[in-house]
Order: structure tokens, then C-alpha cells, then sequence
């Protein structure tokens, strides 16, 4: 049953058919002492191998599936999983024992950071107690449609960007649920994606970007076809949020892949319990209202509850929920504000824990790792604690000032009920987000460019292959496209240019080389097209020069001047939305109907 998580409660798998009261975290192989003496995990980066040995006294069995109440003076006990005798002699043991002490506190740092950071999308760390944690988190397929959009190249060092779709659902499929979110009749509704944010982090690592997208967004959602009963959505228009109700979470992946032309590697889905959950297991986090705030609409009842004063905050648990659902009482009561408000969480959590003032005590990260691994439902390629253990080893890496979250640009449909993608402005971010551009502009001037070589081969001589990447699930294929412009490429002088059949889906059109040397003959040739110079890549599988007729290119002979593939700005058009990880300063606006 791989979507129940969307439809409904599902069982946790389990070994045997018994069900039992669940072991203590100690009884599942976690002992506190590991944390409070002597360094980061076994599995840790940066640990010196040999430098200590663990027993494997305590793995776990994950049999159960009942939850069983943990208070918070139920801690492991010592001993267990211990310590034993250091492979090296005792005089480097003890050289290398203020090291281990050292990189403790970094170890827990970077695990909470993750954990925490990703609290729409939660994680976990693979060092806990592994097949109990494995056993709590759910998985689902990525992807549901059939866009066949390719995956980026690894550059030349080998590195290639990171796509994460993080997801929050209004699932009422639980009596927490129903309590946290109301509307007890939407029970059986199926849940609806009201949270949906791409978070980007760049092939090497340098920076982050997170785009929200408003759930009233009207957006083509694609076919998709259900993984538990075989049901078939067809394609139609709809605000995005509603991509969540046509077979699960893949299908809000397959939706944010046809409208941004952006290759998705993961998504992670929470719901309200989950979000209160993580954030109690996270503890305060502060926020900040410019005025005394009570969003709660005593004629209609809007609101999400969440009542505090001006000034600085520090909010968990279900006062956390609260915020990051308040729409009625920040500026406009709209759904832009509320994506700025989470945004404003997001990176004052991220702040907190990179400075190491959160979760440095075992008991705490152990209580985080329950809740982010019993919150989630992530892909089946993320579904192992020690991949997500791996994320968050990739992500530690990237620098708070680094950090940019921004709302896609939008404009009012007609009667303003809805929001559309802006349709230059959006187009350049996603456009961005394709070129792995950070979009806070800091990435221009950050390498040295060497000069343009000279083309190498006459033109009539070069052999360019032309392929058709018009593939789309919504518009279709646009025929013939690279016949078209290998006829045009003939009359330009590049006479030996032919074709490849195969249709492929790309939303940009680039010109790819595979050897350096031909870099030269692919710039003049976009040259020749009107193409700018960042659509000139290299990439290993190109088999020479290939041109890559994309979906900015699907008419004509004449490479559109507003086609957002290439050039343009080096930053994301100005919002009042951007928001900078470093910034501490940001507080939330309030609206005046909302002031007590």
C-alpha cells in the first residue's frame, strides 16, 4: 500500500506478525555515552578510522510497529554498544582523543542542522539505531508522469546540483491531524500539497536556493497514474495544490518538473502532526511580529490560532504549526505572506543550529531522529536513514550567507481568486535554477573566464547533430523540429549538420560538446543562432557537437530574444519575497485586522 500515507493511517512495517510494546531507544542499540565523551559517531565524517571501537551489542530489530510513550527521563543507559580498547597504541590514542572531543560538538551540529533544517521535508541520521529508524520512515515512488526530463551532466569535477521537492500536506488522516488542522469532515479527503518549496543546492556545494511556490498557483498538472489502484489522472489545470490528490507526492514532483524544466532528485513529505512533532523534538525557534498578532476571525472563524505580541519569540511545538500556517494576520492574508513567514522560520532555525545552541545533548538528537523519521514520507531512492545521513553531509557544507529563499514571481489570474507564474520573471528564476546559478547573483565573477577559443573546423566541414527536446506531457511534442533547424543550419553553411530521431524532453535549447577542442565551434556556432554563451555546455554523452532544439525554441527558424534558457540576469529578478540566510533582522508584518 505505497500511497496510504496520502489516502489514510498505514501500518509501520514490521518483522513478524506480533505486535508489541516498542524497546526503548537503548534497547535498539543507542547509548547516550557515545555522544558524551568521546567524539562524533562511528560512521561520522572526518573520524580517524581505528581511533575507537564500537560494539554491535545493540542493533536493532525494529519488530514493532506500536508506538509506545517515552518520557523524557528515559534515557539509554551506558555501557551497551560501548567503547572497547582503541586500536592504536596508547600514546597516539591519547594524541588523538582532544581531536575526538573536538569534532563531537560539530558532529551533533551538522546532524541537528539537517534534521532541522529540512523541517517541511524533516531527515534523519544514519548513525541511530539503523533498522529502527529505517522501519519508521514511509517511501513512495518519485515520479508519476512521463516527462522523461534528463537528469544534469556532472561537470568537469564531477559534481552535480541537488533538486529536493520538500512538501507539507493537510492530510486529516489521523485524529492528530483532524486536532492540529480541524475540518474533521475532510477526513477522508485526500490531502491537499499546501506547502510546496524547491530546494536547490548547487554541484559544488557553494550555495542554496529555496523557491516557494503558492498553493493557489494555477499550473497544467500532468497525467499521472496512481501506484496503489492503477487509477489514471489525465492532464488538466488546476492550482498546484491539488497535484497531491492525483496519485501522491510523484505527482506533485512530475508537476514542478513540467513547469520549471528543473530535474527533481528527492521530495519529502510531512503533515501537521509531523510538523509538531519535529519542531517540539527541534525545540524554540525564534520569530518576530512587528505588532501584537491573534489570527483568528471571530465572524468567520479564519485563522490559524497562533496569538503573540510585538517583538521576538521563540516558538515550538504547535505554536510552531501555528506560524508556519498563518495566512489570516500576516500583511496581505494571502498565501505569499505565509510562504515569507516560513521562510523567516526556516532560516532562523538553520542559524540556531549552525551556531550549535540547539540539540546538543544525545537525549534530544535521539528524540529528533524519532520524530523527523516516524514524520516523513520521502522517494524510494531517499528511503534508508544513511542516505539521508549523506544529504545532510552534503548540505552541511553550504554557507548560511549562502542561503536565498524566495517566492516564484506571480501575477492575479483574472478576479484575483488565483496566482499564475509571472511569466518573463518566473521563466528567468527557473531558467536559474536549470544553469545551477544561485540566485542571490554571487556566483558572477566568481571564477576567472578564460577567452573564447577560435572555432577549430570550417563550418562546412563541423558535424553538428540536431535532436529534437520539445518532448512535453502538457504541450506535446513539437514534429520536426530537428529537421527545421537542421535545413536552417544547411543554409547557414553547416552543411554536413544532420539529425537524431530520438525525441527527449529538455525545456532549454543548448549546444553540447564532448571535447574540449570543439568548445571554439560550439560557441561560434550559437553565435550563428542567436543563442547565448551559457547554453554552450560540455557534456560527455554528446558524441561530438549536439544541438538541442529545447521547449524555449518549438516554432521557427528564429531563436526567441524572451526565451529564458540562457542569458539574461545572473540574479532572480528583484521580489520583496528574497530573503538571506544570514538575515536576523527580518520580522513579519502584521495586518491591522489582526492586531489585538
Amino acid at each position: 500500500m505505497r500511497q496510504s500515507s496520502v489516502r489514510g493511517e498505514r501500518p509501520r512495517r514490521r518483522r513478524s506478525g506480533t505486535q508489541q510494546q516498542q524497546p526503548d531507544a537503548d534497547q535498539l542499540g543507542w547509548d547516550d555515552s557515545l555522544y558524551k565523551d568521546g567524539g562524533p559517531p562511528p560512521d561520522a565524517p572526518d573520524r580517524i578510522p581505528g581511533a575507537d571501537a564500537v560494539s554491535a551489542d545493540g542493533a536493532g530489530d525494529g519488530k514493532s510497529d506500536k508506538t509506545a510513550d517515552r518520557s523524557d527521563d528515559k534515557t539509554a543507559k551506558g555501557g551497551k554498544g560501548g567503547r572497547g580498547g582503541g586500536r592504536r597504541k596508547g600514546g597516539d590514542a591519547a594524541a588523538h582523543g582532544g581531536r575526538r572531543r573536538r569534532r563531537k560538538g560539530r558532529a551533533l551540529r551538522w546532524t541537528a542542522l539537517v534534521l532541522g533544517f529540512l523541517l517541511i521535508g524533516g531527515a534523519g541520521a544514519g548513525y541511530l539505531y539503523y533498522e529502527h529508524l529505517n522501519a519508521n520512515l514511509r517511501k513512495d515512488k518519485l515520479d508519476l508522469g512521463e516527462s522523461g526530463l534528463r537528469k544534469p551532466e556532472p561537470n568537469a569535477f564531477g559534481q552535480t546540483p541537488l533538486n529536493i521537492l520538500l512538501i507539507g500536506s493537510d492530510s486529516r488522516n489521523s485524529n492528530k491531524n483532524i486536532e492540529l488542522g480541524g475540518s474533521a469532515e475532510d477526513r477522508d479527503r485526500k490531502p491537499l500539497g499546501d506547502v510546496q518549496m524547491l530546494l536547490h543546492v548547487s554541484a559544488d556545494r557553494s550555495n542554496m536556493s529555496v523557491m516557494s511556490i503558492p498553493r493557489d498557483t494555477r499550473v497544467p498538472i500532468p497525467k499521472c497514474t496512481d501506484q496503489e489502484d492503477g487509477h489514471v489522472y489525465p492532464q488538466t489545470t488546476a492550482a498546484i495544490n491539488q497535484s497531491l490528490q492525483h496519485g501522491g507526492p510523484g505527482c506533485t514532483v512530475a508537476t514542478w518538473k513540467e513547469l520549471t524544466g528543473v530535474y527533481i532528485d528527492h521530495f519529502m513529505m510531512v503533515d501537521f502532526a509531523g510538523v509538531v512533532d519535529m519542531a517540539d523534538a527541534i525545540g524554540g525557534v525564534p520569530v518576530c511580529v512587528d505588532n501584537n498578532i491573534y489570527s483568528h476571525n471571530r465572524s468567520d472563524g479564519h485563522g490559524s490560532g497562533l496569538k503573540l505580541t510585538k517583538g521576538t519569540h521563540s516558538v515550538k511545538g504547535v505554536q510552531a504549526l501555528q506560524w508556519l500556517r498563518t495566512r489570516y494576520g500576516f500583511e496581505d492574508n494571502t498565501d505569499i505572506a505565509r510562504a515569507k513567514a516560513q521562510h523567516m522560520y526556516m532560516n532562523s532555525m538553520v542559524r540556531q543550529l549552525k551556531a550549535g545552541t540547539k540539540l546538543t545533548d544525545p537525549g534530544k538528537l535521539r528524540d529528533l531522529a524519532e520524530a523527523a523519521t516516524k514524520a516523513l514520507t520521502v522517494d524510494d531512492d531517499l528511503g534508508s536513514p544513511m542516505k539521508l545521513y549523506d544529504l545532510a553531509g552534503q548540505l552541511r557544507e553550504v554557507p548560511t550567507k549562502r542561503i536565498t529563499m524566495i517566492t516564484m514571481p506571480w501575477e492575479y489570474g483574472p478576479g484575483e481568486k488565483y496566482v499564475l507564474p509571472k511569466p518573463v520573471e518566473a521563466e528567468q528564476t527557473f531558467a536559474l535554477l536549470r544553469n545551477d546559478t544561485g540566485l542571490d547573483g554571487k556566483d558572477t565573477g566568481k571564477k576567472k573566464k578564460a577567452p573564447d577559443p577560435k572555432p577549430s573546423t570550417p563550418k562546412e566541414q563541423l558535424k553538428v547533430v540536431v535532436q529534437n527536446g520539445t518532448q512535453s506531457t502538457v504541450s506535446g511534442p513539437a514534429p520536426g523540429r530537428a529537421a527545421v533547424v537542421q535545413q536552417h543550419l544547411a543554409q547557414l553553411g553547416y552543411t554536413a549538420a544532420g539529425t537524431d530521431s530520438q525525441l527527449i524532453s529538455q525545456a532549454d535549447t543548448t549546444i553540447e560538446y564532448s571535447d574540449k577542442k570543439l568548445r571554439g565551434d560550439a560557441l561560434a556556432l550559437a553565435k550563428e543562432l542567436g543563442l547565448p554563451k551559457s547554453a554552450v555546455r560540455e557534456s560527455s554523452s554528446a558524441g561530438g557537437l549536439r544541438l538541442i532544439v529545447g521547449n524555449d525554441w518549438r516554432t521557427g527558424t528564429v531563436y526567441p530574444k524572451s526565451a529564458g534558457g540562457g542569458g539574461g540576469s545572473d540574479k532572480a529578478p528583484a521580489n520583496d519575497s528574497t530573503l538571506n540566510g544570514e538575515d536576523d533582522t527580518a520580522c513579519m508584518k502584521v495586518n491591522p485586522q489582526y492586531v489585538f
